[in-house]
């Protein structure tokens, strides 16, 4: 009698399947592979994995490990200028995979700068006037900063003249309806920035200054609530910060496809010839960032007593992000990191970083000042130094509300135009290459607000302090465990390849029980006998 509950009440009969009758009681048995099937299968996977599959490994693993991010990143910069040279149309076809590194670091910025400043300021300590005390100090750096960035730039621009000979040709009403944004620009918008309305349209709109504001309340909050519910939060906000540091190194692979593609794009759209056109108001403004780091950052390192080589080294890749980039936030993330391992604290990298990105934008400012002095070289006028003072008055409380407003600095400069009247025909000159000089001025906000991050954790005391000693050991030993796993998945997985494919070629072939079937089988339902079988009844 057949074994099986359904078939003894079935009795074992035989059920029609479309016009075919199979005995109910019946077991599969695989037919074997032809031997010369089996023969040319392993050997196609022999040479592909032999041939294709572990020299793609072993390269991978060789340039992984005697290579870096920032290697590639300067090789795809090459590569971009050359495409964007000599196939400009090609170039500016490039640009969605340059846009779409920007859009990746985007989507990180919030919940990393969210989750790291809630971890870095409740997670040591309940002061909550520590934090207050912090926001002053470094408002006020960055505020003394800026002013020197201003002042250099004035007196570079009376130095070099960038504007003398330049024919002013463009159209003043480009300049005018910059102009007429700048109106918008005010303390109270920028109160308004700082506080939003809800969090989550600021977390959409990517405004860093009211996230900052939002992840601060919420650990003063925090701080002041009951033991286990700020254990609980910070183990949420904790969870979710390594999540998007791993996130980070995720999008940084991508890093050199992104940065080659937008400056193929950026060359291909302006063209090496714009160097020629305005190259002494691009050299002016380069020269001018150099003599900033100089004169005013270098002895602000000295005084601070910040390794200079070490630091230079810490912020190498963000600022190279950056500069190809010409985006302060793709360097946000990498810059964060790179200060949280050169020896700043999670709470004051978590809190300085993002503030400077609003009140701290040494290199914009600088511009500002130059490009200002330009316009009014290039129509001839010869201002006075008075004017000039005030021009740098306006511009140190103006340059302070750009936040989050798209092509701030040409709003910025159009106004302070107008408000002077200045020729704004050098509108729209000045951005011809305004891509070009926006990488400097972007590479040397990152500069600034790393080195804002240093002094801060000086300040406070708590440069490579016993709290950022015990969270340096957590993360060294978090790689560590990273690299071991990963090493031992690579070690399994190359040699595994070649093997993988013999196994399933020889479990191809299934043998249960040797197919055995009776002649009335054959004869009455013409199934071949080696497609079922039946189990043979117990005596």
């Amino acid at each position: 009698m057949p074994s099986h509950p359904i078939l003894k009440k079935l009795g074992g009969v035989k059920t029609i399947f479309g016009g075919l009758e199979i005995p109910l009681d019946t077991v599969e048995v695989k037919k074997p592979y032809p031997k010369l099937a089996v023969k040319v299968g392993g050997a196609i996977g022999y040479a592909f994995f032999t041939f294709i599959w572990n020299p793609i490994v072993y390269t991978f693993r060789f340039l992984s490990r005697h290579t870096n991010l920032t290697e590639w990143i300067i090789f795809s910069m090459v590569v971009g200028i050359l495409i964007g040279n000599f196939a400009p149309d090609f170039g500016v076809q490039l640009k969605p995979l340059g846009t779409a590194f920007i859009n990746m670091i985007t989507t990180i910025e919030t919940p990393l700068i969210f989750s790291t400043l809630v971890v870095g300021i409740a997670g040591h300590g309940d002061d909550v006037g520590k934090v207050g005390r912090l926001a002053v100090k470094s408002i006020i750096y960055f505020e003394v900063i800026t002013t020197f960035a201003l002042a250099v730039g004035l007196i570079m621009a009376n130095l070099l003249k960038p504007g003398s000979g330049v024919t002013l040709v463009g159209d003043a009403g480009v300049g005018a309806e910059y102009a007429e944004k700048q109106s918008g620009i005010s303390w109270e918008t920028e109160l308004n920035l700082i506080i939003p309305k809800n969090f989550f349209v600021a977390a959409y709109e990517n405004k860093i200054l009211s996230i900052v504001f939002c992840a601060a309340m919420f650990s003063c909050a925090m701080m002041l609530a009951d033991k286990k519910s700020k254990a609980v939060m910070l183990q949420v906000n904790h969870s979710l910060s390594m999540v998007m540091f791993k996130f980070v190194g995720l999008v940084m692979n991508y890093a050199p496809i992104g940065i080659g593609a937008g400056l193929a794009a950026t060359v291909g759209t302006s063209g090496i010839e714009v160097l020629r056109n305005l190259g002494k108001l691009i050299g002016s403004l380069y020269a001018a960032l150099v003599i900033f780091v100089i004169v005013i950052l270098l002895p602000v390192m000295f005084m601070a007593r910040v390794p200079i080589l070490g630091f230079f080294r810490a912020i190498g890749q963000p600022w190279l992000i950056a500069f190809s980039s010409a985006s302060s936030e793709s360097a946000l993330p990498k810059a964060m990191e790179r200060m949280r391992q050169f020896g700043c604290p999670n709470s004051l990298t978590a809190f300085v970083i993002p503030c400077g990105y609003s009140f701290n934008l040494d290199g914009s400012t600088l511009y500002l000042a130059l490009a200002s002095i330009f316009a009014a070289q290039a129509g001839g006028m010869n201002l006075p130094i008075g004017t000039q003072l005030s021009i740098m008055g306006t511009l140190m409380l103006s340059s302070k509300g750009v936040a989050a407003i798209p092509r701030a600095s040409l709003i910025v400069l159009a106004g302070t135009l107008s408000q002077y009247n200045l020729p704004e025909q050098a509108i729209p000159m000045i951005m011809g290459v305004d891509a070009l000089m926006d990488m400097g001025r972007t590479s040397i906000n990152v500069l600034g607000n790393c080195l804002g991050c240093c002094v801060m954790s000086r300040v406070e005391g708590s440069f490579r302090g016993d709290v950022w000693k015990e969270e340096e050991a957590d993360r060294r030993q978090e790689a560590m465990d990273a690299v071991a796993a990963a090493e031992a998945k690579e070690n399994g997985s190359i040699n595994s390849g070649r093997s993988q494919v013999d196994e399933e070629l020889k479990d191809i072939v299934v043998h249960t029980e040797k197919a055995t079937s009776s002649t009335n089988h054959q004869s009455n339902h013409g199934i071949d006998v080696f497609e079922y079988e039946s189990p043979k009844p117990k005596h």
